[in-house]
């Protein structure tokens, strides 16, 4: 992985170890489910419904995904890039259309997220081209999960017919996402700490440089 300069540095801090727990606890998370309920995990190659689902990045996550991107040969970059192009003109579609049908700005994400966005990591072939590197969003896509006390379960899994199986806690790792940001935006000499919970789309984090996702240029 290339080591790009600027106050990202993800390589050599501690950032990355930590985010890399937090991706490594998701994965746990995952197999432990697929051990204990085979019958209910039904992710395999070729499935892709979680590559369709609308969700931002935390900055941490912005940041990290950038940093491998980066290092793919040219051509998939080049069709990435494409493919979030895509998707940008799709998602200010919907919002447009959200606001129109009365849909307020703070439930429009909700809204969009029911919508299908392909993801521009998600190539012809129904692959990810950062799969080992994915956000962890993604690595529990497919088990339960729990989000604002919530309990939801992919469409496609056998989950709804396993009541008792404990729910992933996405809050607890969305509050440790927040604060990683936070860590990542303080490091960097920023004031504007505020903006470590604002989300960032895939399309915007691949395409933006490291430094302008930490320190956008003033408007």
């Amino acid at each position: 992985m290339r080591v790009h300069p600027g106050p990202a540095d993800m390589k050599s801090s501690q950032l990355l170890e930590r985010y890399a727990d937090l991706a490594a606890d998701a994965d746990r998370a995952f197999r432990n489910a697929a051990e204990r309920h085979p019958e209910a995990v039904r992710c395999g190659p070729g499935c892709a419904d979680c590559c369709h689902a609308f969700f931002g990045l935390f900055l941490v996550e912005a940041v990290f995904i950038k940093e491998w991107f980066d290092d793919l040969p040219r051509k998939k970059r080049r069709a990435a890039l494409a493919r979030g192009d895509r998707a940008d003109r799709i998602y200010r579609k919907l919002a447009s259309r959200a606001l129109e049908n009365g849909v307020s700005r703070e439930v429009s994400g909700e809204f969009l997220a029911r919508e299908r966005i392909r993801c521009p990591l998600l190539d012809d072939r129904l692959e990810c081209i950062l799969y080992p590197h994915r956000p962890v969003t993604c690595r529990v896509y497919g088990i339960p999960t729990s989000i604002r006390g919530q309990r939801r379960v992919c469409g496609k899994s056998g989950f709804h017919k396993v009541k008792d199986f404990p729910a992933f806690d996405l809050d607890r790792v969305h509050r440790d996402l927040f604060l990683l940001s936070r860590e990542l935006l303080e490091r960097a000499g920023r004031r504007d700490l505020d903006r470590a919970s604002l989300l960032i789309s895939v399309s915007k984090a691949i395409r933006t440089p490291v430094g302008e996702l930490i320190s956008p240029p003033a408007p």
